[in-house]
């Protein structure tokens, strides 16, 4: 009997062994969730970005963690689906525990994401990295990526400049696409242009025949092109078949950096042209360096650009925000932040403390035949995120 009594207390003590010993070792580690679509429409595209997601934890681990810790990334596929996105981000927070969240391409998927951890019980922090549609500033969304006034309305001045007043207007059939182009009305007939057509295609859309023909029987200055995903092969593919070259008709794309122009075919893309912060052509030592880091890792032919390099200074901005707070606490770290500065591969950005966005020039470029982008204009400075075009005269009832 007495035995027995001694086996068992040697059996609790031994459980209570395991358990302190692994509540040590999760004191050395903080978890953050990646949430991207690892399958589905978007997911050529997102992969990347988680990619470089993972570089920027690598090298903060590397250099001894934050606060202390090890970050260790819980890694969730939000499958192209919006309403995924809402239910794998409460998982992250309620079932894993994670401290935050880096992830989403959509603004469909953000919104799901944003909604999902705005709850009281969740109140989390998603760091997203894409340029959006603005008309947003939620206090539980860090926007990495530029907001309409540091895009779109810099791009279609641009346009309107450069080739004309006519425009087209051709998107995913979403929230960024219709969002953006309601803006671009707005603008182009303060500027006194037209737009000439206006259509969308679902994201998984691989027919583009009829609008093409559209675009060509119509012949405006230039394309507006709000396309995501892997729709956008088929669209330049189609509309280089139908005998459509940049010379002809120019297209300006939102959503389709290097990573995209390389998947698209750098054949059916040059001489088109892009507007984003970054580009992976930049000369800079921080983006050298951070280009030969992610070739390193992923392979010599992998092609960077803006949302893979938004979402790696997201990751360095959170770890400057927890460091600053001293603490993981989302509203410390929320609070934190503002104001933080960073030497990005695109240069110097902030967070504004007004609606955290970031702080950041803009620049356009024009694809080349290896299907990288050559800038052609970069703004004299870092422009102040405006997400609801408040600054705006033309853009009052939007």
């Amino acid at each position: 009997m007495k035995s027995k009594k001694r086996l068992t207390v040697a059996a609790a003590l031994m459980a209570i062994a395991l358990v302190s010993c692994s509540n040590k070792k999760n004191e050395n580690i903080v978890k953050v969730g990646i949430l991207h679509s690892f399958t589905g429409a978007m997911s050529d595209s997102e992969r990347a970005v988680a990619n470089a997601e993972k570089i920027a934890i690598s090298e903060i681990n590397k250099r001894g963690g934050v606060l202390g810790k090890q970050i260790k990334i819980v890694e969730e596929d939000g499958e192209s689906n919006p309403e995924k996105f809402g239910i794998k981000a409460k998982k992250l927070y309620v079932v894993d525990k994670v401290a935050t969240i880096f992830g989403c391409w959509t603004s469909a998927s953000r919104k799901e994401t944003a909604s999902a951890i705005e709850s009281p019980d969740i109140y989390g922090l998603l760091w997203y990295p894409l340029q959006y549609e603005g008309m947003e500033a939620s206090p539980n969304v860090m926007y990495m990526g530029s907001a309409p006034n540091q895009q779109v309305v810099p791009s279609v001045e641009y346009c309107f400049e450069n080739f004309g007043g006519r425009m087209y207007l051709v998107g995913s059939d979403y929230v960024f696409p219709r969002t953006a182009n309601k803006i671009i009305k707005a603008l182009l007939s303060h500027l006194g242009g037209v737009c000439v057509g206006e259509e969308y295609k679902p994201l998984e859309a691989e027919d583009f025949q009829e609008i093409v023909q559209d675009i060509v029987a119509k012949k405006p200055d230039i394309v507006i092109n709000t396309i995501n995903g892997a729709s956008n092969k088929a669209f330049f593919t189609q509309l280089r078949k139908a005998g459509v070259t940049p010379k002809d008709i120019p297209v300006m794309s939102f959503s389709v950096s290097e990573r995209e122009a390389f998947y698209i075919g750098p054949e059916y893309v040059e001489g088109h042209l892009a507007t984003w912060s970054y580009f992976q052509t930049i000369a800079s030592f921080q983006n050298k360096t951070f280009v030969q880091r992610y070739k390193e890792l992923y392979g010599q032919e992998k092609i960077i650009g803006d949302p893979m390099e938004a979402a790696y200074t997201a990751v360095y901005m959170w770890a400057l925000a927890c460091e600053k707070a001293g603490s993981f606490d989302t509203e410390a770290v929320r609070i934190a932040a503002k104001g933080l500065t960073f030497d990005a591969p695109e240069g110097i950005v902030r967070i504004d403390g007004e609606n955290q966005h970031l702080q950041k020039r803009v620049r356009i470029g024009r694809i080349n035949a290896k299907g990288l982008i050559d800038e052609v204009w970069e703004s004299p400075s870092a422009i102040k995120p405006d997400p609801y075009l408040s600054t705006y005269g033309w853009a009052k009832g939007l």
